[in-house]
């Protein structure tokens, strides 16, 4: 499935770029007086190869959860079962996220590629796990190849199957106890950045805590012999499988099986930052089909954003995840893509120009 996709994704349209930029220049407004949702508009017409592109809704987000070996670590001062327990918490429509999807009429669609329980059955519920939790990665692997691979599988079946039931963006969300360290460590890897640089507090650590956790990435960076990662998608799966987390490597798959659809894919924070690094690595046109939804108040989501070439929507120093950040700006890519389909050009409106 993972080389069937890689084989489907395709970057973005040069005459659908040229097209969309020649329309956003004819509308009835000053050329680039919308700022940036000019090039969201440019940025999706070249993703799905045609302009103007088609409306990016309705929206579908999944909320990969899965747990942290390394959390043994002392990395962060909440029990690991707050990743089972805030399942439970988005099924029952009681989470953050579940309040901004509402808000954005977008659906939710929790999936299990790796907590640490069973989970009883739930309509929004699917269950894709890989395994009870990872691997301590300051003690080795957090996953085998092979079960990076099968995460990455799940991540595009679930891109697939939200496609084929009519989602025309989709938005990630995560939600994993400790998966901020896991992100680090992958966006050091990708980017060859400084763990210190790339390492934040997450859930609001404590300084002691937080020198522990800048020191488990560098560990972990060590014991598996992770400098900075290569562009083969052999050592791209080696590294992900090293450091990644199951979400990370199942978001990273969801990414590409959007790419693949031509379907947009809205990017939360830093756990979706890291995994877009893994997918890029595995495919860089797959970042052609991405937009950056928000700017984490995480440092490695700032670097994760650098590397991808990909400007955040909206910086509201969030950092939550759950696909929080993603879901506001949603509105924000649909009203970008709305203005190519709705607002008049300068010939059909009869306005005249301002002189050259």
């Amino acid at each position: 499935m993972l080389a069937e996709t890689l084989a489907a994704i395709r970057p973005a349209d040069p005459r659908a770029l040229a097209e969309a930029r020649a329309h956003q220049d004819r509308l009835t407004k000053p050329r680039g007086s919308l700022g940036v949702l000019e090039e969201v508009a440019v940025r999706l017409a070249g993703a799905a190869g045609v302009s103007p592109p088609p409306m990016p809704e309705p929206a579908a987000l999944a909320i990969f959860a899965a747990d942290h070996g390394v959390h043994a670590s002392g990395v962060t001062p909440w029990p690991q079962e707050v990743t089972v327990q805030m399942v439970a918490n988005f099924l029952a429509g009681g989470g953050v996220a579940n309040a901004f999807a509402a808000q954005a009429g977008v659906s939710v669609t929790v999936v299990d590629v790796g907590v640490a329980a069973d989970l009883p059955d739930a309509p929004s519920l699917l269950k894709r796990k890989i395994g009870y939790g990872t691997a301590d990665l300051s003690k080795g692997p957090a996953m085998t190849v092979d079960q990076a691979a099968r995460a990455i599988e799940a991540g595009i079946a679930v891109a697939r199957d939200l496609v084929a039931g009519g989602a025309r963006c989709l938005i990630t969300g995560d939600m994993g106890i400790a998966n901020t360290t896991a992100s680090a460590a992958l966006v050091a890897a990708f980017t060859g950045a400084d763990p210190a640089d790339v390492t934040g507090r997450g859930t609001g650590v404590d300084d002691a805590t937080y020198e522990r956790k800048v020191g488990i990435v560098r560990e972990a960076l060590r014991v598996n012999g992770v400098t900075r990662a290569g562009t083969e998608a052999s050592d791209a799966l080696r590294v992900l499988a090293a450091v990644g987390g199951f979400e990370h490597a199942a978001i990273a798959g969801y990414i590409l099986g959007g790419a693949a659809a031509r379907v947009p894919v809205i990017l939360d924070g830093v756990i979706a930052g890291a995994a877009a690094l893994a997918a890029a690595a595995l495919d860089p046109a797959s970042v052609d089909h991405c937009v950056a939804g928000h700017l984490s108040a995480e440092p490695g989501h700032t670097a994760a954003l650098a590397a991808l070439g990909l400007r955040p929507l909206v910086d509201l120093e969030l950092r939550l995840g759950e696909g929080t950040g993603a879901l506001l700006a949603h509105p924000l890519v649909c009203a970008a893509v709305r203005t190519m389909h709705e607002v008049a050009t300068f010939d059909s409106a009869g306005v005249t120009e301002k002189p050259v």
